[in-house]
């Protein structure tokens, strides 16, 4: 016990705290994921925030103390997401030969994701700086904030509605396709893979990725194109209001 205690006293006072506890909880909640058939509800992302922040309210640890650890994880969100462009390299010949339709689909996809946040958000007379802190829910946080900033709204809140909007979509994509007719041929992967990239992006884009090769490239696909079109033309649009 007595180990034990000194070990939690170092941990806790470094940053290994946080690489540690985030590399664990992951690891824990992605062994069960994939033991219990990649479930939706099972998704190790959406687990892994709930366990960690059971952890940091039941030792009372500060976010900064853990987030000085975990930033050695997050550093790598970046070269992550760039690395989502090798499969669309892979497939440049036949993405160059859809690209009309494909630019329709993300403008209109963007557009109804952006569009229902807001309309939502302003029947429920939500604040100004709120509802345009909602209207970037489906691009990828970090551009999602920084989209937030500069129409007026909330950076902190616009990360924290990206984020639960990827999780609601990787945790509903499955039943919702089913649902819809949206069957496994290679079309409809590829459908799937860019219907959750426009609605869910990073969260979206990683669990198109462990289903099906070409749902996630397409996933990629969208998450970029959003992430594009959003920053170009959600402060146009705001300014033309």
């Amino acid at each position: 016990m007595n180990t034990f205690v000194e070990l939690w006293t170092y941990l806790s006072a470094t940053p290994l705290f946080g690489l540690t506890a985030t590399l664990g909880v992951y690891v824990v909640a992605h062994g069960l994921y994939t033991r219990w058939d990649q479930a939706p509800w099972a998704n190790p992302v959406l687990w892994s925030v709930v366990a960690l922040a059971a952890l940091l309210m039941a030792t009372g640890t500060a976010y900064p103390t853990y987030f000085s650890g975990a930033q050695f994880i997050h550093v790598l969100l970046g070269p992550a997401v760039v690395a989502l462009g090798w499969p669309l390299w892979q497939r440049r010949d036949e993405l160059a030969q859809r690209w009309r339709p494909l630019l329709v689909a993300s403008l209109v996809g963007g557009a109804a994701a952006a569009g229902s946040a807001v309309a939502l958000g302003w029947a429920l007379d939500l604040p100004g700086e709120v509802l345009r802190s909602l209207a970037p829910k489906s691009v990828t946080a970090p551009v999602a904030m920084g989209i937030a900033d500069s129409l007026g709204g909330i950076p902190a809140l616009a990360a924290v509605v990206a984020v639960v909007t990827g999780l609601v979509g990787a945790l509903s994509a499955r039943p919702l396709f089913r649902l819809l007719g949206v069957g496994t041929s290679a079309a409809d992967w590829q459908a799937r893979g860019f219907a959750l990239g426009t609605a869910s992006h990073g969260i979206g884009a990683a669990r198109a990725l462990q289903v099906n090769a070409d749902a996630g490239a397409y996933a990629g696909l969208a998450l970029g194109m959003q992430a594009i079109l959003a920053s170009v033309l959600m402060p146009l649009v705001l300014r033309w209001g």
